[in-house]
């Protein structure tokens, strides 16, 4: 049996089908029976995913009590959250592609395991260097769990209406978990104690322990061939070179050899492994998943997302604190509309329309909607009400991320071949943890050059008083949201001009284990 093209060529008729622009999308002819346990899978992965991405933000409100506590001085505080995003940053390429090579499943387990029992070391701290490297760890097996996570959802769903709903429910989580860390890590700091920040993740970790064994089915990828150990210094070495530069921007500027060395250095090495990585017989990072337009664009639209976005945590938390007064669990519920915006866009608006929407059009009118969020926000004053002021800015930002992450998780994993689906999502959450990274750091820095322009322009005498203070912090952060609008525009302008095919028909294929 064949059928026609227009012009009048012959096509076999057997179930193959390309989905994209390059032969990284093309699958094979047999289709797997889906998984029955497919949904409670789903369940787990999801678990395991707001866990990581929840403890990237939880410990935030609870820092100034973990300071008290165990004495630290406020130059070393930002090592609490550089020590977790270090490790997590420079790691994920290496924990994509070990979960590639010894299996998903099982990396998923060992990764949810070592988390747990970091969060447990970190819970227990009796002083900041045990913390830091607690935090050091969790990033570690953060960077095993995160990408095993993603590769099993991109496996183990592969119906396209399936898939859309299943990248709704982790989009939504991998945007609304930053906001639903704040909101833990205020009620457990205000009711507990800091230390139940870091305890939190062991009975999650448990829970998702116990179901995944039975639930989760990983399937067949490369089993053979060694681990590419020149592109991992080089790859790892380069991404944590990077975090730690912009880490160390704010405290100690731009200009100073401590922030410029590491990163000429981490660029350095990235041109070293991207030259390493088109030589190497078994690469870390096959250069194939990056040169198709489509992923490349979808990561591009990521990277640019977590720029501008991640920004506004940083900052509505010391706006509502320091300017407004809001103790910290009033705080943290003031993030629910933009963690409910996420969870509507990504499963009722997003899920739905994708099957039968190019992702382009989802990602830019996101992106549009999360500037205009932050052209709001850029308006509000000292006094402002949050219902009539910041209220409106949140939704507008939780709906745009939320229609925004959804087809890009899904549209960046599909058509992957199944050998390289663990190294394919570890790209992807390295771009969002390096975006999210940078766009903080550079944010804030924004920010706090605008206040002190602000101030040097409005102090007459030595000091300034409480209220010229706040008027200079609201200031800075105005013009740091205005900035984030900008990026986030830029964004949609690439998800619009590269993210041009609709949504696959199949994701990529692979046989059971």
């Amino acid at each position: 049996m064949s059928k026609k093209r227009p012009g009048g060529e012959s096509l076999p008729s057997a179930p193959s089908t390309a989905t994209g622009t390059s032969p990284d999308h093309e699958v094979p002819a047999a289709t797997p029976a889906p998984d029955p346990k497919r949904w409670w899978a789903l369940a787990f992965i999801a678990l395991a995913q707001l866990m990581v991405i929840l403890d990237g933000t939880v410990v935030n409100i609870a820092l100034p009590s973990a300071q008290r506590a165990l004495g630290m001085s406020d130059a070393d505080r930002q090592w609490v959250i550089t020590a977790y995003t270090l490790a997590f940053g420079g790691l994920l390429l290496l924990g994509g592609r070990i979960a590639d090579l010894v299996g998903r499943k099982r990396t998923f387990v060992i990764g949810l395991a070592g988390f747990a029992a970091a969060s447990a070391l970190g819970g227990a701290a009796a002083g900041p260097g045990m913390l830091f490297a607690a935090r050091a760890l969790q990033g570690a097996f953060a960077a095993v769990l995160a990408p095993s996570a993603l590769s099993l959802l991109a496996t183990t769903f592969t119906d396209p209406k399936e898939r859309a709903r299943a990248f709704g429910v982790y989009g939504a989580l991998a945007g609304g978990g930053s906001a639903v860390g704040l909101i833990v890590g205020g009620l457990l700091t205000e009711y507990l104690n800091w230390r139940w920040s870091l305890y939190v993740n062991v009975p999650i970790a448990l829970a998702a322990l116990l179901g995944a064994p039975a639930f989760l089915r990983d399937r067949s990828g490369r089993r053979s061939g060694h681990l590419d150990v020149p592109g991992a210094l080089l790859g790892c070495g380069g991404l944590v070179a990077l975090v730690y530069g912009f880490s160390e921007a704010e405290p100690r500027g731009w200009s100073s050899p401590s922030v410029l060395t590491p990163l000429v250095a981490g660029v350095v090495l990235l041109a070293a492994f991207v030259w390493w990585q088109s030589r190497a017989a078994s690469p870390l990072l096959p250069l194939r998943i990056v040169r198709d337009r489509v992923r490349a664009g979808s990561l591009a639209t990521m990277g640019l997302a977590t720029i501008g976005m991640f920004g506004v945590f940083l900052f509505l938390t010391y706006y509502l604190q320091v300017v407004l007064g809001y103790p910290p669990v009033r705080t943290g519920l003031a993030f629910v509309p933009i963690s409910a915006g996420i969870v509507i866009g990504a499963t009722q608006i997003a899920a739905r329309l994708l099957p039968r929407t190019a992702p382009r059009t989802l990602m830019s009118s996101g992106m549009v909607l999360a500037a205009a969020g932050m052209v709001l926000l850029s308006s509000v004053t000292v006094h402002a009400q949050y219902v009539t002021h910041v209220l409106p800015a949140l939704l507008l930002l939780g709906l745009g991320m939320g229609l925004t992450f959804m087809p890009v998780y899904a549209t960046a994993t599909a058509g992957v071949p199944a050998q390289d689906a663990g190294v394919a999502s570890a790209v992807l959450n390295t771009v969002q943890q390096m975006g999210a990274s940078l766009g903080t750091v550079l944010l804030n820095t924004i920010a706090t050059g605008a206040t002190g322009r602000y101030l040097h322009s409005h102090v007459r005498g030595p000091d300034a008083d409480g209220a010229t203070l706040d008027q200079g912090m609201v200031h800075g952060f105005s013009v740091a949201y205005r900035c984030s609008a900008g990026v986030l525009l830029l964004a949609a302008l690439v998800a619009g001009l590269t993210v041009w095919h609709r949504t696959p028909k199949h994701a990529g294929h692979d046989a059971p284990a």
